[in-house]
């Protein structure tokens, strides 16, 4: 799922990002980055392992889900204890290994590249095993004029009821829903901006990883079986590829079996769900749904880099109201910096956000040590599902990682110079009191993340290459239009010089913007893989209609941000969970409509 961006916005990842930014050395010893939590239940009997045997070679049910990361964990809890009998088919096990990881490999030819292969983790939880918790409604979700192949067929409206549904399943359920945000207000009052300008939009910060939070509820299931290290390898189709007869399953050992269904659910992200469509092509040689060719089209991501430099004296007055401290209410929450509406249809361009790092100056000695010693005190991770999970998480998009190397001294020579600089922590702790950065800085960079306009040239395929199962490995040809060159220009501008004004300083454009998208981008994604089994009711237009059913095969729906017609500026996770509880609705009526006339036709 990438979910999301792997958005790492978490209270334990947002203050260890903050650390290693504006060099608060004074915070408690005890956060960390949050890596993924590993999974372990008792009674287990509806969660097994695929390589175990567990599964016998031909099975029947009423619904089979593919893939156990948010859209398919929500589909599925929503028929826990019901007289359906559900499979959910997951590549990964309770934890990430490299082995698995390794079948997400893949090449990529475009500008921005992209590797495939990061951004998001094959486990049972899927990405959201390492996302931030960012929850916010998509916004834009009406056609814009300047921008072709925009417009969602349906409304904030229709989703209204799905996305409470979702805060629940998010755990935020104090969250207060708006059209595009929440009226939630964070503890710190944001900047007051021009409002034809920039806006602050209120995000709330869920603490939910959905392989952890409800594995357990899984494992206690009656009615629902989760079967790990489990691949599709493709979906059987009819004479007319009008509907799907079976599912053809392996696991990296050799184990194989059959899935019958009545209904079937990709939920495996915004790439995977186009390659397993496209790989779905022993009757459709084009590819299952692909009638059209718009598989794999359209394939967005929220492009991220370095907008500039912000001098000041004050960088704080930027800073303070933007780094996650604990909102007054109970639901965590804190304001993301954006493009209003109102800049958005003046200058025709893209939805947009900024994120502003203080940069420090010269760090003191006792400061270094300090945070030296407090890393010795923290717990490394050896196991290989950390170490995967630390390797996901390098960022190249200008934004500093949140994850440091262990220290190369031993503790009491730490403890011994974190004594020997004593007076550079007590001025350090002045400062925080006096709410400055703990490190002197005069720099604020400023991190741009942009919305993507839809491309039909932007798109995922298969190359000739295969990974370890025999399959074509994915090709990613990310593609940006010259709408969002502009956009990314503009709004560079537009933020630096009012961000400028509200801290007094001076803002300085970076190189790469002056440029008009000529030569290799400097972009990198933020792993929001959006668009490439598109929604629209048309199905020229679209792989999928308003309803997420694959156009053209009566019993095969797609779930996660690959139907995103639009990208908007927002995490995208709410907005999966919510189209997956809504897409669980519907399937529960017609398989509940499908099993009453059965009966019906029986009793005759």
């Amino acid at each position: 799922m990438a979910c999301p961006q792997l958005c790492w916005h978490t209270f334990n990842k947002r203050q260890a990002r903050r650390d290693a930014v504006t060099g608060d050395p004074l915070a408690a010893i005890t956060q960390r980055p949050r890596l993924i939590q590993k999974t372990h239940f008792q009674d287990t009997h509806l969660i097994s392992d695929f390589r175990d045997g567990a599964c016998p070679q031909h099975v029947d049910a009423d619904l089979c889900i593919f893939g156990a990361g948010a859209a398919g964990l929500a589909i599925a809890r929503e028929f826990l204890g019901t007289a359906q009998k559900v499979y959910v088919i997951e590549s990964g096990g309770m934890e990430a290994t490299e082995r698995n990881q390794s079948l997400y490999e893949g090449t990529s030819i475009g500008n921005p590249t992209l590797d495939p292969a990061t951004g998001r983790i094959r486990v049972f939880g899927g990405s959201c095993s390492l996302w931030g918790g960012g929850c916010v409604p998509v916004e834009g979700m009406d056609a814009r004029d300047w921008m072709t192949h925009s417009g969602w067929p349906v409304s904030h409206a229709e989703l209204e009821p799905y996305y409470l549904r979702a805060c629940g399943f998010c755990g935020i359920d104090g969250a207060d829903l708006a059209e595009g945000g929440f009226r939630n207000q964070p503890r710190i009052a944001p900047l007051p901006f021009d409002p034809e300008v920039l806006t602050n939009h209120t995000c709330m910060v869920s603490s939910v990883q959905p392989g952890a939070t409800y594995g357990r509820q899984f494992a206690q299931s009656s009615n629902v079986h989760v079967l790990l290290h489990a691949n599709l390898l493709e979906l059987e189709a009819s004479a007319d590829g009008g509907s799907v007869l079976a599912a053809r399953i392996s696991s990296l050992d050799g184990q194989t079996s059959r899935i019958h269904a009545r209904r079937y659910v990709l939920a495996c992200g915004g790439i995977e769900n186009a390659r397993l469509l496209l790989l779905s092509d022993s009757v459709m040689p084009n590819g299952l749904g692909n009638q059209h060719d718009l598989v794999g089209r359209y394939f967005m991501d929220h492009p991220s880099g370095k907008l500039g430099t912000i001098r000041t004296d004050t960088p704080e007055t930027l800073t303070r109201a933007y780094n996650w401290v604990p909102s007054s209410s109970d639901v965590p929450s804190h304001p993301e910096i954006c493009l209003s509406p109102q800049a958005q249809r003046k200058h025709r361009v893209l939805a947009a956000r900024v994120r502003a790092f203080a940069v420090e100056e010269t760090v003191p000695s006792g400061i270094q040590a300090l945070r030296e010693f407090r890393a010795a005190l923290k717990p490394q991770p050896q196991d290989e599902s950390a170490e995967l999970a630390r390797r996901l998480s390098t960022r190249n998009n200008g934004e500093q990682s949140i994850f440091r190397p262990p220290p190369s001294q031993g503790l009491p020579r730490l403890a011994l110079r974190t004594a020997r600089g004593s007076a550079d922590i007590v001025t350090a702790f002045i400062r925080k009191v006096s709410r400055k950065s703990t490190v002197a800085s005069t720099r604020v960079d400023l991190i741009g993340f942009f919305e993507q306009a839809p491309n039909p040239d932007s798109r995922i395929t298969l190359s000739d290459e295969l990974d370890a199962l025999g399959q074509r490995k994915v090709c990613v040809d990310w593609q940006l239009t010259e709408l969002d060159h502009r956009t990314h220009r503009t709004a560079a501008a537009l933020f630096g010089e009012e961000l400028a004004k509200s801290c007094d300083g001076v803002f300085t454009l970076e190189p790469w913007l002056e440029k008009d998208g000529a030569g290799s981008s400097p972009l990198a994604g933020t792993a929001h893989h959006l668009g490439t089994t598109r929604m629209d009711d048309d199905p020229r237009r679209g792989v999928v209609d308003r309803h997420c059913r694959v156009h053209g095969v009566d019993n095969l729906h797609i779930a996660g941000s690959s139907v995103f017609p639009a990208a908007g500026w927002a995490f995208p996770t709410l907005t999966i969970v919510a189209l997956a509880i809504r897409l669980a609705e519907r399937l529960q009526a017609e398989l509940e409509t499908g099993a009453q006339a059965e009966l019906v036709s029986e009793s005759r």
